[in-house]
C-alpha cells in the first residue's frame, strides 16, 4: 500500500475508494505516512490538518469525483476556517481564517480531504518558494535546486509523492513553473473560471486563478469541472463551455490545428538551449500529428507586458501593506516583511492612480491583440521558462541591493529611482528567468505547462501552450493526446530522486 500515493492519480484512488479496496481513512494515514518521511528533505507542508483530514475521512457517505481522496491546499486564498493563512509571511502569523473560501467549499464538495497547507514565497511574490518565515522548499528532483513558485510547496509535494494532487494559484506563472520545474502538468484557467470567494471578487487584478498541479491530465480537467460555480458579485465573467473538461479529453479535434510558436525570451533576453530544445521537440511531435505549425512570436509588446506587471505587483504589495492596519493596529513596518517585499510596496505608495490605470490599459490592449492572433492561431506555444531552476539560494539580495532598499526607504527616492529606470531594470533582474507566462494573466488566457522534456542532469522541463480565452477545453484535449507521447514525463513512474 506503501506506493498508492505515487502509483495513483485522484482519480485513480477515487476508484479504489469507491470499489472498496481502500478506505478513505487508510489513504489518508499513507498521505501523511509520506509527508512525514519525504518533508523534511525538502519543505513542502508548513502547515498540518491531519486530525481533521481523519476525521472526516470517517464520515459517510462520502460523494463526489474525489470521495476519500487526500490533497494539500496552498497558503494562499485557499482558506479552510479556523486555519493559519498566512500568505508566507510571518506579517500574517496569527491570521486565521473566518470561513471556508469558495474554492476550499467547492473541492469538499467533490469528496477531497485536506491534509494541509503548502509553502509559498512571501505574498507568493517569487518564482522561487524561499519565504524567510518558513525556509525553502527544495525540488524532490534535485534538492540542491528550487522547485519554483509561487506554488512551489505544492509543486514539489506531489512530485515527492505526498499527495496525488495540490491546490495552486497562478497570477504570473505560478502553476506554470512549479509544473515545468518538477515535471507536473499544471493548467491555469481562464480569468473568471475559478472561484475567488467569498472575501474578494479578484485576485490581483483578475491576474491570478486558484487551480491545482498535477500529475494526469484528467485530474486537473475533474478539478476544473468541480470548481466551476455561480459566484456572486465576481469580477470576471469568462466565455460559457458546455459540458464538462474531463469529458473533452476523448472529443476528437475537428480539424488540424493551426500552431504558431516562439522560442524568442519577450524580453530580449537568454533562453537556455534545453528550453528551446523542450519546445522544438514537442512543435515536431504536434506536427507528426498532423497539425499545422508555424515560427511566429505573438504580436505584443514584451517589455511593456512585463512593465505592466511589475506595476500591479506595486499596487497590490502597497495596497496590502496598508490594510494590515486594522489587523496590526499601527502601520507595517520595514522588518514585518521581506527587503524585497518592503521595496516593492515603497515603490507602490510611489505610483500614481493615473501610472496604475495606463498599465492596465496595456492588459487590455494585449488582450485584443490576442484575441486576434488567435483567430488564426489555435495555440501559441513558448518555453515555460526561460532558464532551468535556480540553485537554492542563488537568487538571494545581493548586500548592494540591501543598501538601496534601505536608501529607498531612508531618503525617499522612489519615485526619482521610477524616473530613471528602475522598474525596467526591476522586470530584467526578475523576469528574465520567467518571461513568457506573464502574458496569459494579463489577457485573461489559459494557458499550460506539460512536461515534455528532462535534461541531461535528469531535470523536468515545461513547454507553455496558449489558447484563446475559454478554449480551456482545447489545451486539456492537446495535453491528453501529448500524454500519450514516450516524451511525456510520468512521474509516478520515472519519479523524482528525493532522499527520504
Amino acid at each position: 500500500m506503501e506506493s498508492l500515493i505515487r502509483k495513483y492519480d485522484g482519480l485513480g484512488l477515487a476508484g479504489l475508494v469507491k470499489n472498496k479496496e481502500v478506505s478513505p481513512r487508510e489513504l489518508v494515514e499513507l498521505a501523511i505516512k509520506e509527508i512525514e518521511r519525504f518533508n523534511p528533505a525538502i519543505n513542502a507542508v508548513v502547515h498540518k490538518m491531519y486530525d481533521e483530514a481523519l476525521r472526516r475521512a470517517e464520515l459517510l457517505p462520502l460523494e463526489g469525483d474525489f470521495a476519500g481522496v487526500p490533497m494539500l491546499l496552498k497558503d494562499m486564498y485557499q482558506e479552510v476556517k479556523g486555519e493559519p493563512m498566512t500568505f508566507g509571511s510571518r506579517l500574517y502569523e496569527a491570521n486565521r481564517a473566518a470561513e471556508d473560501s469558495f474554492y476550499v467549499r467547492q473541492l469538499r464538495k467533490a469528496g477531497l480531504l485536506f491534509l494541509g497547507y503548502t509553502n509559498v514565497p512571501e505574498f507568493a511574490l517569487m518564482a522561487v518558494t524561499e519565504p524567510k518565515h518558513r525556509g525553502p522548499t527544495r525540488n524532490p528532483w534535485n534538492t540542491d535546486v528550487t522547485p519554483g513558485g509561487s506554488s512551489g510547496g505544492s509543486a514539489a509535494a506531489v512530485a515527492a509523492g505526498m499527495a496525488p494532487l495540490a491546490g495552486a494559484s497562478d497570477g504570473g506563472g505560478s502553476i506554470r513553473i512549479p509544473a515545468a520545474y518538477c515535471g507536473l502538468f499544471g493548467l491555469k484557467p481562464t480569468r473568471g473560471r475559478t472561484p475567488v470567494g467569498p472575501q474578494a471578487s479578484r485576485h490581483w487584478q483578475g491576474a491570478s486563478v486558484s487551480h491545482v498541479l498535477t500529475k494526469t491530465v484528467r485530474d486537473s480537467a475533474a478539478i476544473l469541472d468541480n470548481l466551476v460555480m455561480e459566484e456572486k458579485g465576481r469580477a470576471f465573467l469568462p466565455p460559457a463551455f458546455a459540458g464538462r473538461y474531463l469529458d473533452s479529453l476523448q472529443a476528437p479535434l475537428k480539424k488540424p490545428l493551426s500552431i504558431a510558436y516562439s522560442v524568442a525570451s519577450p524580453l530580449g533576453t537568454e533562453v537556455e538551449a534545453e528550453c528551446r530544445d523542450a519546445v522544438l521537440e514537442t512543435v515536431r511531435i504536434l506536427e507528426d500529428m498532423g497539425h499545422h505549425v508555424i515560427e511566429k512570436s505573438a504580436p505584443v509588446n514584451g517589455k511593456a507586458i512585463a512593465r505592466s506587471y511589475i506595476m500591479m505587483y506595486f499596487g497590490e504589495v502597497g495596497a496590502e501593506l496598508l490594510s494590515v492596519e486594522s489587523m496590526l493596529g499601527r502601520k507595517a513596518r520595514a522588518q514585518d516583511v521581506e527587503p524585497t517585499t518592503w521595496l516593492l510596496g515603497v515603490l507602490g505608495r510611489s505610483t500614481s492612480a493615473a501610472q496604475f490605470v495606463l498599465s492596465l490599459r496595456e492588459w487590455d490592449k494585449a488582450a485584443v491583440q490576442m484575441e486576434e492572433f488567435h483567430e488564426k492561431y489555435d495555440l501559441y506555444v513558448t518555453p515555460t521558462t526561460a532558464m532551468l531552476p535556480a540553485r537554492i539560494g542563488e537568487l538571494d539580495l545581493k548586500s548592494s541591493e540591501r543598501a538601496l532598499i534601505r536608501a529607498v526607504d531612508k531618503f525617499g527616492v522612489a519615485k526619482l529611482l521610477q524616473k530613471i529606470g528602475l522598474v525596467d531594470t526591476l522586470v530584467q533582474t526578475s523576469l528574465k528567468r520567467t518571461p513568457f507566462t506573464q502574458l496569459a494573466n494579463l489577457t485573461g488566457q489559459p494557458a499550460m505547462s506539460v512536461p515534455m522534456h528532462i535534461t541531461n542532469q535528469g531535470l523536468p522541463v515545461g513547454v507553455q501552450m496558449m489558447a484563446a480565452r475559454g478554449k480551456e477545453d482545447l489545451l486539456l484535449r492537446v495535453a491528453a493526446l501529448l500524454e500519450q507521447s514516450p516524451h511525456w514525463i510520468h512521474v509516478a513512474q520515472q519519479g523524482p530522486v528525493v532522499k527520504d
